[in-house]
């Protein structure tokens, strides 16, 4: 490992950083090596090429062991793939069982007509747009995507026109809540780096990725106006699955409140432990309000009381869990399904899950192989000489490895490895709520050949290569650019610190 004694100067941080991420790209997309074990195999490249003579290990005990440093770097490696499972693996697989449960009931179905209804068929594009954003909380994004596309399809049929409208809206507000809501794989793991509250972060992802939705459906009208994609078979839709979705009865669908429910009432759990723990703090810097709420509940002990449970309920886990059950539920009752059959239809969603939670967890690994090896410090220092906004490195770093690699999830995961120490001080100038936001927006520029994403929208929509760069690809990098102002706006009007 003496070769390695220029870990000391300066740049070698991002020589670690650019052999790394350089490995990760030939890796996956010349050797079409699984991004599981790319992802391992880079984290490790960059413990090694970190050149320590030791490394300081916690065991399963607690005790610290310190270890040479090739076993070191192994090491190191398992404990940042197994501290991010830890953190995402029962939110994505309990995430992954209510999207399954709402497409088998019906109950996403009868989500979308009510939007409809409430929009209008004029203003269907509207109405995919929100119905998406809503549905898609605790949906991937291809499985999301795979739910609505039959729906803008069958729009088209019934128009006659704004295919690409449909499918860009659709797009808009699956990506924004990929990239800015838990449980979702890439913000799980930035709120876990950032050391954010789960509650804050599903606020101010909404908020803002509400905003950003709204101004991002501005530019699907402008594709759409320029770029007229045809309704093709090759779509990966029939034209009789068009007409059963069309055509199913309300009386064959749960209704629109249980349908809903476990998408809401998760968020609502969740939110409700920011609401207390906002009103401790208020009450403590003598805050009305927050007086007021510990007052309604018997004073401190018996509000602790109370927040006690509501910290319970409103653990993410725990909020997903209920979600879950209540989805199980629906189904079971609208299609008169029995336990054994529930559980049939669990394993190929949990088994999708699993695949997302080895590459999230090794992207992980990745990320703290990164940190381990001095990149953090290291892009610090590099903004500091160039003065440049946290919030604008957070999104040009983020942003930088999804163009490169591909992967949304991977992009957030390194962004946020990279930018969490630089911000642990408080050096940030407004709520880290922001820099949250900013690395999901990263996150999504940029989308091409190399994003998953892109193939599922291209081979389910009928587009061509072409048409899909020049809507999919616009959409995405303007939705992150959109994304960026708003933060960088509201950071400045409100900075909530």
């Amino acid at each position: 490992m003496f070769l390695f004694a220029a870990t000391t100067a300066s740049y070698w941080p991002f020589v670690v950083l650019a052999v790394s991420v350089t490995f990760i790209i030939i890796a996956i997309s010349k050797l079409r090596m699984h991004p599981f074990l790319a992802l391992v195999l880079a984290a490790l490249l960059a413990c090694l090429l970190a050149g320590k003579d030791s490394w300081d290990v916690v065991q399963k005990d607690g005790k610290m062991k310190a270890m040479s440093s090739l076993v070191g770097a192994v090491e190191m490696v398992s404990k940042g793939l197994g501290d991010s499972a830890r953190d995402i693996a029962i939110s994505i697989a309990l995430a992954a069982i209510i999207g399954m449960c709402l497409m088998e009931s019906g109950g996403a179905d009868k989500v979308v007509r009510r939007f409809l209804a409430f929009f209008g068929e004029k203003r269907a594009g509207w109405a995919l747009l929100w119905s998406t954003f809503i549905l898609s909380a605790p949906i991937f994004f291809d499985t999301m995507f795979m739910l609505m596309v039959p729906l803008a399809m069958a729009l088209r049929m019934r128009t006659g026109k704004d295919y690409t409208l449909y499918l860009m809206a659709i797009c808009c507000g699956g990506t924004v809540t990929h990239s800015m809501l838990v449980p979702h794989p890439g913000p799980v793991a930035v709120v876990e780096s950032l050391h954010l509250n789960v509650g804050e972060s599903l606020v101010g992802g909404l908020v803002i990725g509400a905003i950003t939705c709204f101004f991002g459906f501005l530019v699907s009208k402008w594709l759409n106006a320029r770029t007229d994609v045809p309704l093709r078979e090759k779509g990966g839709v029939s034209l009789s699955d068009l007409e059963g979705i069309s055509g199913k009865p309300e009386s064959e669908l749960p209704s629109f409140f249980w349908s809903i429910m476990p998408v809401v009432l998760p968020i609502i759990l969740i939110s409700l432990t920011t609401v207390f723990e906002l009103a401790h703090e208020g009450a403590a810097k003598g805050a009305g309000w927050g007086l007021s709420m510990v007052n309604a509940f018997g004073g401190e002990d018996g509000f602790a009381a109370v927040r006690a449970w509501v910290d319970f309920i409103g653990h993410k886990n725990i909020a997903l869990i209920i979600g879950a059950f209540i989805s199980i539920v629906v189904l079971a009752k609208q299609r008169g399904f029995g336990l054994k059959k529930v559980e049939e239809l669990m394993g190929p969603p949990l088994e999708t899950a699993c695949m997302i939670i080895l590459i999230t967890s090794a992207g992980g690994a990745f990320g703290y192989a990164l940190r381990q090896a001095g990149v953090g410090g290291a892009v610090e220092s590099l903004a500091k000489d160039y003065s440049l906004n946290l919030i604008v490195l957070g999104w040009i770093v983020t942003a930088v490895v999804r163009v490169a690699q591909g992967s949304a999830t991977v992009a957030m995961l390194t962004g946020a490895s990279i930018m969490a120490p630089m911000v642990a001080g408080g050096s940030l100038g407004c709520h880290s709520i922001y820099l949250f936001t900013a690395i999901g927006f990263g996150a999504m520029c940029g989308s091409w050949m190399n994003d998953s994403g892109f193939w599922v929208v291209n081979r389910l929509s009928g587009m061509t290569e072409k048409e899909t760069l020049r809507t999919w690809s616009v959409q995405l990098t303007a939705d992150s650019v959109i994304g960026l102002l708003v933060t960088l706006t509201l950071s400045k009007v409100l900075p909530l610190v």
